[in-house]
């Protein structure tokens, strides 16, 4: 199978590249072309997913379908983009027509899901990687930053924190747990849901964000630099979930929560005369700390110590730094 022939079958035909709003010219052309209106800005982010680094090999290809995209839209979430369009760049090293199959199902299952449309990519063979580049839009001036973040804001979250650390040794197949524990914290894991609404609900309140994917007080870290302030972080109020503290036991899930990565949640900073017209509305906010002159982060617990442990979360070529 050529690799036009790999693009129609598996991809070009599925539902979500049949265009949509905000999409004048989708695949078949040398470039797609994305309409959006006057008065906004487009939102782009691009993420790299390789065998062995960001996924374990072999995995269902369903679900790496679901997750591939997911982890790209989500930093649309954080800037409080609305999305339009995405692009696959596909490295195989060989054309299995059923993992493509599956892939691409579970692909398309997110797309629907997030409400963006593939306008194109490309493939080639080699070890497995996904690219994923994502576009959105956002009115013009409102996109969420990380460099807003003023003494006196409160530090929130926008769901509970740890559960894909804490699936992690059962994806690697090292520990195995009841369905009641395992299976809310692989579908976690495997299917993050992008806050897409609550990114778009914080545009005018929301000083700073952005969204964790590699442990949250790494991730907090760089809201810290670009705004040039402390973040001061309770340990007691990180929100963890009951299957999350089952499976890892308290101080196993405060860890996982606060370094182990790929949470997919939105980290923010809040003025206090936001906090509670938001949570009239619904929004679930979780505040874990607030906003200090200074700089960097600060892990306080609940007798107000600094416990900040040294190494913050997950960083790719931390040897050669």
């Amino acid at each position: 199978m050529g690799e036009f022939e790999l693009i129609r079958k598996y991809f070009a035909a599925a539902p979500c590249a049949q265009g949509g709003e905000g999409i004048a010219l989708g695949i078949g052309d040398d470039c797609a072309l994305l309409a959006v209106p006057p008065g906004e800005q487009l939102a782009i982010s691009t993420d790299t997913l390789v065998a062995g680094v960001h996924f374990a090999d072999p995995c269902d290809p369903f679900l790496l379908g679901q997750r591939s995209l997911a982890v790209a839209v989500s930093d649309l979430a954080a800037m409080g983009a609305h999305p339009l369009a995405f692009t696959l760049a596909l490295t195989t090293p060989t054309v299995d027509a059923d993992w493509l199959q599956r892939y691409a199902q579970g692909l398309n299952t997110m797309a629907l899901s997030c409400g963006v449309g593939l306008v194109g990519g490309d493939t080639t063979r080699g070890p497995l990687s996904l690219t994923l580049t994502v576009f959105g839009r956002v009115p013009a001036g409102l996109a969420l930053t990380r460099s807003g973040a003023r003494p006196g804001d409160l530090l929130c979250v926008g769901g509970e924190l740890g559960n894909a650390a804490g699936a992690l040794p059962l994806v690697l197949g090292q520990r195995s747990a009841e369905a009641s524990i395992a299976e809310p914290l692989l579908a976690h894991y495997w299917s993050p849901q992008p806050q897409l609404a609550l990114g778009q609900a914080l545009r005018g309140k929301a000083t700073s964000a952005l969204d964790i994917s590699d442990g949250l007080l790494a991730d907090c870290g760089h809201i810290a630099k670009a705004s040039s302030v402390s973040l001061l972080i309770e340990r007691q109020k990180l929100p963890l979930s009951a299957p999350l503290l089952a499976f890892l036991g308290d101080e196993g899930a405060r860890d996982a929560a606060l370094s182990g990565g790929d949470d997919y949640v939105l980290a923010f900073t809040l003025p206090p005369a936001e906090l509670a017209p938001l949570l009239a509305d619904g929004w679930p906010i979780h505040v874990i700390g607030c906003v200090a002159p200074g700089q960097g982060v600060v892990l306080l617990d609940a007798a107000g110590q600094d416990v900040t442990p040294v190494i913050h979360g997950y960083q790719h070529f931390r040897e050669t730094l």
